[in-house]
């Protein structure tokens, strides 16, 4: 079937065809643009679930029409957490924050979140720029940011808060900093621990508008508060999250390098281009279960958190579950373990999303290599290429990907961090390898015969 804005997922224009997003730097003296109106915090923006079941009720995203590629907001980089007992150094105190955006545009917004707080978090300011060496951000770039019109908000235990737009060019993989003034902390903090990229801490003080790099003496390797970045782009992306435990946070790999398999899918899917082009969400947490709710070690299940780590993310349409190692350490059965993923299928179909279930990767060690562990393993992933197309939508086999070909039960040495559990790069890019892109959602609107694209800048 043909899509109304260009051809199907298995007859993709080639790359060099592919329409691109002009750079931020090419429109600097862009004049003649098109005005929306600014959205802030709490206002009626379509959900990302409504958009995933627009597209679901169309039959396929390829049917998408012309009227569905105008701007509109998508989640551009987005990491997962989980409770920790709050750092005091935390508390009154500027966090700068490092990520990496999938998307250009010509706005962005912050979401903040104490969604594990025992209290209220005060959030005393907030900035966001476009970062340069270290913790120094790139001069004339940094922008305040606001939540319903004021520099200051107090976001209540169990609660995020999305701030207002912001405008500042970006470009899909150039870093920003996002700064944020915490006047008060609850004791429990809502942080993302295993961040894999170095972030900055200054000491008591508001340097939320300072650009350069000098009261950021401090490196810390966790996200706190901060939970999403959103991007206003000309035409929508869609994009795919990945939810699971540590295989999919990429422990084992390189700080600073994004060397997770999310990361390396991302590289894939924008080197494909046109209407392959996906943001590739990262919702991983190490030590995660799939059955178990343990906030302040591995966070909660993939099912309850599902709502906030992957329904909340603009422009959601599919969702790849990775899990199972940490169940079958804890003693967990093989028709638990099936039991779970077919509920967390149909979870996730249920909010219109495609979903995608992966076989575990193997492992010879401790409590995940035992005799029970393996047969257990190996029970769930026949279960999963056997029946998983039954609830899902897809599968993806992982284990095969990184297996020892001679020893199926333990990872290939050139794709064993050295733990004999987790990933090194190179094993981490094989998963990455093993998803067929012609399976996802794509994004139509991302087509080579659609509009070209610019970038907006809202109330010009």
């Amino acid at each position: 079937m043909t899509g109304l804005l260009g051809p199907t997922r298995s007859g993709r224009t080639p790359l060099g065809l592919a329409v691109a997003v002009l750079s931020a730097g090419l429109l600097a003296g862009l004049t003649a643009v098109l005005g929306v109106p600014q959205q802030i915090a709490g206002s009626a923006a379509p959900t990302p679930v409504r958009m995933a079941m627009d597209i679901g009720a169309a039959g396929s995203a390829a049917d998408t029409t012309a009227a569905d590629c105008g701007p509109g907001w998508g989640t551009g980089w987005m990491t997962a957490p989980q409770a920790a007992p709050a750092d005091p150094a935390l508390g009154g105190a500027t966090l700068r924050m490092i990520v990496h955006p999938q998307l250009s545009g010509s706005e962005v917004r912050i979401r903040l979140s104490n969604a594990y707080g025992d209290g209220p978090l005060e959030i005393g300011a907030a900035s966001v720029a476009r970062a340069e060496e270290g913790a120094a951000v790139v001069p004339g770039t940094l922008r305040p940011v606001t939540f319903d019109g004021r520099p200051r908000t107090t976001v209540a235990a169990g609660r995020d808060v999305l701030s207002d737009p912001v405008p500042l060019p970006v470009e899909a993989g150039r870093v920003l900093a996002v700064s944020v003034h915490l006047s008060s902390t609850p004791r429990v903090a809502t942080v993302h621990p295993v961040a894999l990229q170095t972030s900055y801490l200054s000491d008591r003080g508001d340097f939320t508008r300072t650009p350069d790099a000098g009261p950021f003496d401090h490196r810390i390797s966790s996200w706190p508060v901060l939970t999403a970045l959103d991007v206003l782009q000309p035409h929508p992306t869609n994009a795919v999250v990945a939810i699971g435990d540590s295989i999919t946070d990429g422990f084992g790999s390189k700080v600073n390098a994004d060397q997770r398999w999310t990361d390396a899918l991302e590289r894939r899917l924008a080197a494909e281009g046109g209407s392959a082009s996906m943001a590739v969400l990262n919702a991983g947490l190490s030590a995660n279960q799939l059955l178990v709710d343990d906030p302040q070690r591995g966070g909660t299940s993939p099912a309850a958190r599902f709502e906030r780590d992957v329904a909340a993310a603009a422009g959601v349409t599919d969702v790849v579950l990775h899990i199972g190692t940490n169940d079958i350490a804890a003693g967990r059965s093989a028709a638990e373990i099936t039991a779970g993923l077919q509920r967390f299928a149909e979870l996730a179909r249920g909010a219109g999303l495609r979903v995608f279930l992966s076989t575990i990767t193997p492992s010879r060690t401790e409590a995940h290599g035992t005799r029970t562990a393996v047969a257990t393993r190996n029970a769930v992933n026949d279960w999963i290429r056997g029946h998983g197309r039954e609830h899902a939508d897809g599968v993806l086999d992982f284990a095969k990907a990184v297996a020892d070909r001679t020893e199926p039960t333990q990872l290939a040495a050139a794709y064993d961090s050295g733990d004999g559990l987790h990933l090194s790069a190179a094993g981490y890019r094989a998963l990455a390898a093993a998803v067929d892109i012609e399976a996802l959602t794509g994004s139509p609107c991302r087509a080579a015969d659609a509009p070209a694209a610019v970038l907006l800048v809202a109330g010009r």
